[in-house]
């Protein structure tokens, strides 16, 4: 079975989608679209923008968004997944591809997303660490032992669990974890602790937009990050989506979950080659690629 998969936030690139707005009237008509929806030109900071814009989460989360939808649009007929996943920001975009949500209403759910979790991470002073070489057990129990919140929040492939809290304990628990002999423990260059408590306030302002919105049924299942496994019902990919925020990404269980299924090609959608390069440290047994399109 055909599987597609779409990234998250770290996959941006200064450039990314330029190709695509030169080779297609289409990918234009979707990108004048996005400027007019959003009030500002992100195709400006896509196509010419420095890194340091592009990081910025408000920008981040649709330009991402942007490059992973329209290059499905383009892909045209050959698009044709019998199931799909994102990880963590890529789930929006997983659910514009197979049908549950429009462009534009998923567009503006990744619009009001970023603004939230950046207004979250203003609020308090919080990180993430990416924790290299233990296993994840270990690394739940360093996280339950130390004072503050620090909790496993991106399940990205074995061996490799991004922790998320607030600043103290994230580095308490980084010192702890070296110490029972994680090969790295380091803080990565993020605005805050996603997917952990600290972006509540974030969940229940998306959690109002998400509701309001009109989620179709799915052409193909979800794999969604919180349950690990195929969703069809709107509403519990409602709850799902919301959830998301502040649970973990299970990405490595939803590819296992997957391929269980009968996943046996998956395909990246989107910039970067962040998630080929976990797939293979996930399962080597199935094949992993970009998407490639035909100008």
């Amino acid at each position: 079975m055909k599987a597609y998969i779409f990234p998250g936030q770290g996959a941006q690139f200064t450039g990314m989608g330029l190709d695509l707005y030169e080779q297609f009237s289409l990918a234009q008509e979707y990108f004048e679209k996005a400027n007019k929806i959003l009030g500002f030109s992100i195709t400006d900071i896509m196509f010419e923008g420095t890194s340091e814009q592009l990081k910025e989460t408000k920008v981040t989360q649709p330009a991402i968004f942007l490059h992973s939808v329209i290059l499905a649009k383009v892909l045209g007929d050959s698009f044709q997944p019998e199931m799909v996943a994102g990880h963590s920001l890529g789930e929006l975009s997983a659910l514009v591809a197979n049908g549950v949500l429009s462009f534009e209403d998923g567009l503006r759910l990744v619009s009001k997303r970023a603004l939230a979790m950046q207004k979250a991470c203003e609020i308090a002073p919080s990180t993430m660490a990416a924790v290299l070489g233990l296993e994840d057990h270990v690394v739940e129990e360093t996280c339950q032992e130390i004072d503050g919140i620090v909790v496993a929040a991106n399940y990205n492939c074995p061996g490799q669990l991004v922790i998320s809290g607030e600043i103290s304990a994230v580095e308490k628990a980084c010192e702890v974890l070296t110490e029972k002999g994680a090969r790295r423990a380091l803080l990565l260059p993020v605005g805050g602790a996603f997917h952990s408590p600290m972006m509540q306030p974030a969940r229940e302002e998306l959690a109002a937009a998400i509701q309001e919105t009109t989620f179709s049924e799915p052409t193909c299942p979800v794999y969604q990050n919180v349950p690990a496994k195929a969703v069809t019902s709107p509403d519990e990919i409602k709850e799902n989506l919301i959830a998301q925020l502040t649970a973990p990404v299970k990405w490595t269980q939803c590819i296992q979950a997957m391929i269980a299924d009968g996943g046996t090609e998956f395909i990246e959608v989107g910039p970067g080659k962040v998630l080929q390069g976990l797939m293979r440290k996930i399962d080597r047994s199935v094949t992993a690629s970009g998407a490639t399109v035909l100008s």
